[in-house]
């Protein structure tokens, strides 16, 4: 069975007045309710909220998702934070601070392959330099050979 604490509208016509129940989703606003938690008077002048920590917390506790009307009024109440002790900024910083870091993690490990690229391709070059400089030796040797037997012939 599926629950949800959520607002039971009472009162009068454009005098609303409003129950924290916890009741089955499949019932109707105004239907049957499991248990009443507490209560809300929006007009009253400051608005009135009363709430039922404890038994709130249970409900909490035994996995009831609240509306977001009702989690706004339990934020109000402070029960919520009893719920969820804590900054909830925290969480987000620390989560933002583990992407950073995997950020540059993979940035760094991008720059280790480029240079590792770049250095197998020096010693690449070097190599087929080295290459291209002995073939051009052995060419200009045999060029000079050629032009010391020209010389010596004559």
């Amino acid at each position: 069975m599926a629950v949800k604490m959520r607002l039971r509208r009472e009162g009068k016509k454009k005098q609303p007045f409003y129950r924290v129940v916890v009741a089955d989703v499949r019932s109707p606003r105004d239907g049957r309710f499991i248990e009443d938690l507490g209560y809300y008077q929006p007009l009253a002048e400051p608005s009135a909220i009363e709430i039922n920590h404890e038994r709130a917390l249970a409900w909490l506790h035994d996995g009831v998702q609240p509306s977001d009307a009702v989690k706004r009024l339990l934020r109000i109440t402070g029960v919520w934070e009893e719920f969820r002790p804590g900054d909830p900024g925290k969480d987000r910083t620390a989560r933002n601070e583990r992407k950073e870091a995997s950020k540059a993690a993979q940035a760094e490990a991008v720059k280790r392959r480029e240079a590792e690229q770049q250095a197998a391709s020096k010693s690449a070059a070097t190599e087929s330099a080295g290459e291209e400089s002995a073939e051009q030796a052995t060419a200009a040797e045999g060029a000079a050979s050629t032009d010391e037997s020209e010389v010596t012939e004559s």
